[in-house]
């Protein structure tokens, strides 16, 4: 357990981000299929990263890595998949266990993915083994409850014409897309629901920078050309926005000012656009070449607001929520239930226990400003419930973060460059 420090003054602080998940993941599995040998800089080194890492590695990869620099040198195999067995062990990465369903589709032999209690029991995988099951892959989910351990018997990945529904996660299309170049026929994907698009441009931009295009009706439908290959090349990972929104919710929380660098406007990282949000709340935001700052304001103000498209960072707004100077309202995040926890259900009980008054509903929350009592946080082995959590200590003293160390999956340092804000 770890007990937060209120800041003694409002904060003025440039912070580093380290580089993206998404993005890391996205370009270690690609880099993997492609030809040559790629080098993936401004990379995060983290739990989730290092088990896509060890799982690739564990497949025949070759994989060297230089955590100082931030530097993975990825040797990738043309998509091919050299070994014919492997029983691959994804922690609680959802970005890991997904894509490498896909991946290990393209080889012949038999493969087990399996991960930690979430990954069996609250993080499905159901609607993409569906969809893969229409494409002609022999996969299951080993106990017939649509979660993980899955096994996929392969033997080579024909490709074809496929529905999914995304309702629960879009890493389920990113798992068909990033593979589909190398099936035989292609792929095309018709999707059944309203997909939620900033990750989907983001395994976009990724498969363009290494030279495959991929074509789209409005995000209905998806056509990847089979017989393709990646090409290696160096690719630059841009910092984490769904990171970088606890640093700028500090600066609107405390009224003072954070600065991160090497984040732009234009960046296909949707949680860029959580700034947006404090925006409305009253904060000046100003983006600078090369950059992004957030000065905070002398009173929040509480806004209604769909947060669908950016949904890793609703978390991080409900916990500057009861700050407010009125009701804070936050919708169409239903899909969260399905994260690394039922994050709806954890934030309100979290917050109540705050003396927070907070409405749940099925897919959002309505806060209200309230006086905050002192607690210890349990944080569900959720590392964004603990570092939303950890900023309301910033302001309140006596806010205590249990298991710290799940902040591991995405931003091992967090605690210290938080505290470093003092």
């Amino acid at each position: 357990m770890i007990e937060i420090q209120p800041v003694k003054s409002s904060i003025d602080a440039a912070v580093a981000i380290p580089g993206s998940k998404s993005f890391t993941n996205r370009a270690l599995l690609v880099a993997a299929l492609a030809e040559g040998r790629s080098q993936l800089t401004g990379a995060l080194f983290s739990d989730d990263t290092r088990y896509m890492c060890t799982a690739l590695r564990e497949l025949g990869v070759e994989i060297e890595a230089n955590e100082d620099r931030c530097t993975f040198w990825v040797a990738g195999n043309g998509g091919k998949i050299p070994v014919n067995h492997a029983e691959l062990y994804v922690g609680n990465s959802g970005t890991t266990s997904r894509s490498l369903v896909s991946y290990v589709a393209l080889g012949k032999g038999n493969f087990v993915i399996d991960g930690d209690e979430p990954m069996r029991r609250t993080r499905p995988i159901a609607n993409l083994l569906d969809a893969l099951q229409q494409l002609g892959v022999d996969v299951r989910s080993v106990y017939d409850n649509g979660f993980l351990p899955a096994i996929v018997n392969a033997n080579g990945f024909e490709g074809g014409k496929t529905r999914l529904n995304t309702n629960k996660s879009s890493q389920f299309l990113t798992s068909i897309m990033l593979v589909a170049p190398y099936t035989k026929e292609g792929i095309e994907v018709e999707i059944t629901d309203k997909i939620k698009t900033p990750y989907i441009d983001m395994t976009l931009s990724v498969m363009k920078a290494f030279g495959v295009a991929v074509t789209h009706d409005n995000y209905r439908s998806f056509h990847i050309e089979g017989r393709q290959k990646y090409q290696a090349c160096e690719f630059l990972i841009e910092p984490d926005a769904s990171s970088a929104s606890y640093f700028f919710a500090a600066a609107a929380l405390t009224g003072g000012r954070v600065e991160v660098d090497n984040l732009n406007t234009d960046s296909v990282q949707g949680d860029v656009h959580f700034v947006d949000v404090l925006e409305k709340m009253g904060c000046q935001v100003n983006w600078k070449r090369g950059g992004c700052e957030v000065i905070g304001a002398k009173q929040l103000k509480g806004i209604d607001i769909d947060m669908n498209a950016i949904s890793d960072t609703w978390p991080t707004l409900a916990a500057i929520a009861p700050f407010a100077a009125s009701k804070v309202g936050i919708r169409n995040i239903g899909h969260t239930r399905w994260q690394e926890s039922d994050r709806i259900h954890a934030t309100v009980t979290e917050l109540r226990k705050l003396g927070v008054k907070v409405v749940e509903g099925k897919d959002g929350v309505e806060i209200s400003p309230s006086r905050i009592t002192p607690a210890a946080i349990d944080t569900y082995n959720d590392h964004r419930i603990a570092m939303s959590f950890s900023l309301i200590g910033l302001k309140v003293p006596g806010i205590r973060i249990k298991n710290p160390s799940c902040v591991n999956k995405t931003f091992p340092t967090y605690f210290d460059v938080l505290q470093s804000l003092n």
